[in-house]
């Protein structure tokens, strides 16, 4: 049994599970899928797929499909499904990116909180310490992380990640 996990948006031959069962499979050897949509989300990759397993002499089945391409009803049943499942594929991301966008005129924001992104640290400072080392402290240093994490507002994590000389050994 073979199992991919990644996205069927990859291209078949690119993706690990795909590339085993292309190396392991044999003239004579069956290749059984859910539905024809597992072995890509493109009309071209999955007719290229099925072209290379029937090449090399390997039968493709789709068990909740029923389709046979071996038969000239199961390719013309194989072509609609495939492209069916393009378009829901196709579908699938217009609707994502509305929604994204509508959600970003809303003010939502994507990806990192602005206090965890790595740009964001280099500006970090505590109000203890010096924008730079050599320039002295304004106020003298916290004595511990506590003191730093009550000084500044912050959880401990945070502290830890911007100011690392409060880390424990």
């Amino acid at each position: 049994m073979f199992a991919d996990v990644t996205s069927g948006s990859e291209p078949a031959i690119e993706r690990p599970g795909m590339k085993k069962l292309l190396e392991y499979a044999q003239e004579g050897d069956a290749v059984v899928v859910g539905r024809v949509d597992r072995l890509g989300r493109s009309l071209i990759d999955v007719l290229n797929t099925v072209t290379l397993l029937r090449d090399r002499g390997v039968h493709v089945q789709s068990i909740a499909d029923g389709i046979d391409p071996a038969t000239s009803t199961g390719r013309m049943m194989l072509n609609m499904l495939a492209t069916l499942a393009e378009y829901e594929r196709e579908l699938i991301i217009e609707r994502v990116n509305a929604g994204m966008a509508a959600a970003r005129q809303n003010g939502t924001h994507f990806g990192r909180s602005v206090s965890a992104r790595p740009s964001s640290r280099t500006s970090w400072r505590s109000p203890r310490t010096p924008a730079r080392r050599d320039e002295p402290p304004k106020t003298p240093p916290a004595s511990s992380a506590g003191a730093a994490q009550r000084s500044t507002a912050t959880n401990k994590p945070s502290l830890h990640t911007r100011a690392p000389q409060y880390r424990c050994p």
